[in-house]
């Protein structure tokens, strides 16, 4: 008995929650003339037109970077000179990384010159394959006269001051020593 009046109690609260209520017809946001619609066009325009744009990855091209590439790869090229005149192609082969940073950031946007400079490294890794010494000297010196790299020098406290602050990229090279009291 009280199972049965338990199932009645739940058919009859079930059916007053399916039961159709009264419906009232509500205004849209579509109810509105043409003045109001080009001018909420217009507000989500200019919105849209003051948001800040989006960032582009070649920012990072300035005097400073392509300092930094010539600083840095051109000081570890140079470096191997006295390897390229001993003939020592396993020293300058596990240099490539800093031809090719060389002459991605020496060059970011003169791209006659970066071709000169591909062909230069393209021409010293064709002698180390080789195994010609000779021509391995004569590729490195042409290399490092058309792009006119020099090394950074062995600075010391006695010599003068070879950076000033910590985002300078002499900083972790052998021109880098500050003086300190």
């Amino acid at each position: 008995m009280k199972l049965s009046l338990l199932i009645a109690a739940l058919i009859a609260s079930t059916t007053t929650a399916f039961a159709p209520g009264n419906v009232e017809s509500t205004s849209t946001a579509l109810n509105m003339d043409r003045r109001v619609a080009f001018g909420q066009i217009a507000a989500a325009g200019a919105a849209i037109i003051s948001m800040p744009s989006i960032a582009s990855a070649d920012g990072s091209v300035s005097a400073t970077t392509i300092q930094r590439a010539k600083g840095i790869y051109g000081s570890r090229i140079a470096d191997l000179k006295g390897a390229v005149e001993a003939g020592d192609f396993a020293a300058v082969a596990s240099e490539k990384n800093a031809f090719i940073l060389y002459n991605s950031g020496a060059y970011p946007k003169n791209k006659p010159k970066k071709a000169i400079a591909v062909t230069g490294t393209n021409a010293i890794f064709a002698a180390i394959r080789a195994g010609d010494k000779a021509a391995l000297k004569t590729a490195y010196g042409s290399y490092v006269t058309a792009n006119g790299i020099n090394g950074l020098p062995d600075m010391t406290n006695d010599k003068g001051q070879g950076f000033s602050n910590d985002f300078d990229f002499k900083r972790s090279t052998k021109a880098g020593s500050i003086y300190q009291r």
